[in-house]
């Protein structure tokens, strides 16, 4: 059957970061943030196949790296005071890119649409496009969880992402509800001929790393994935769940990471403050009643 696309030049991206838009960030003051001295205020090492929350307050520095090589994390984000205000993967993904790195934002949710953090560091920013068309840290997909892996394979484990996630915002007075769609950072994905979703092993290092700066005060929570580096996912359509697999894939899993830095010197921020929400007054179309008229 003959192809109906039409020739013509390829389609143009549907946001563009024109000058002086909110998604064009000065790349100078970014630079300048991610070379400022700091100082380190909280440290921790997420074991394999766990998870953990912590806060950071606005105008912050947060590392996440790879002290013993290859390993994806799974990366969820709140407002820490306000956690109807999360991340909102697929808005991230169509205001910059499938794969995020240096100088994208990543933004949070209807009616705040406004950026929580921007990434300052990426030492994998140069992985680009690989042979299959794979990028890195990954906006396509999502946190595995049990749900699909019962209902493909009959299997119950309890150390998913979104499981992994759910325990760790507990303390915080979340619950599963809360736990949403991911930034994978560390992992290597991409869509193949057929535009389906596929996994490559995760390219890091030992001490390779992602820096986010806080554009608002956030609570961020991060799943060590139990697929490890991804180099054996076992879990899928056909008995993914079985314990040999989960053995395989724990050969492969490492800790992550997490550092928080403070600028040493707040001018560096010179007349940056919180990002503000857009000043739409609409009611989307609806009057609202606003009480009984009084007789006349």
């Amino acid at each position: 059957m003959a192809s109906t696309h039409r020739p013509g030049p390829p389609p143009q991206p549907a946001y563009h970061a024109t000058p002086g838009s909110i998604l064009n960030v000065d790349r100078p003051f970014y630079d300048s943030i991610a070379k400022a001295s700091r100082t380190l205020i909280e440290s921790f090492t997420l074991p394999i196949r766990s998870g953990r929350a912590w806060q950071a307050p606005a105008g912050h520095i947060v590392r996440i790296s790879t002290p013993e090589g290859a390993q994806v994390g799974d990366l969820n984000l709140w407002n820490m005071h306000n956690p109807r205000e999360r991340f909102w993967a697929a808005r991230t993904r169509q205001l910059h890119a499938s794969h995020v790195s240096t100088y994208d934002r990543l933004w949070s949710c209807l009616p705040y649409l406004r950026p929580m953090v921007t990434i300052v560091g990426d030492s994998l920013s140069d992985y680009g496009v690989d042979q299959y068309g794979g990028r890195c840290h990954d906006l396509l997909g999502t946190r595995c969880d049990p749900y699909v892996n019962t209902m493909l394979t009959g299997d119950s484990y309890d150390f998913h992402c979104h499981s992994n996630l759910t325990r760790a915002v507990l303390p915080y007075g979340l619950t599963e509800f809360d736990v949403h769609d991911v930034l994978n950072v560390f992992q290597v994905t991409g869509l193949n001929a057929d535009g389906k979703y596929f996994m490559e092993a995760s390219p890091a290092k030992r001490g390779d790393f992602i820096e986010f700066f806080t554009e608002q005060p956030v609570l961020m929570a991060l799943s060590t994935c139990p697929g490890g580096d991804l180099s054996t996912w076992g879990w899928g359509e056909g008995g993914g769940g079985e314990e040999g697999e989960k053995r395989s894939m724990l050969d492969c899993c490492r800790p992550l990471k997490v550092e928080v830095f403070s600028l040493d010197d707040d001018s560096i921020l010179g007349a940056w403050h919180e990002p503000t929400s857009p000043q739409y007054r609409g009611r989307h179309g609806m009057e609202v009643p606003l009480g009984e008229a009084p007789s006349r």
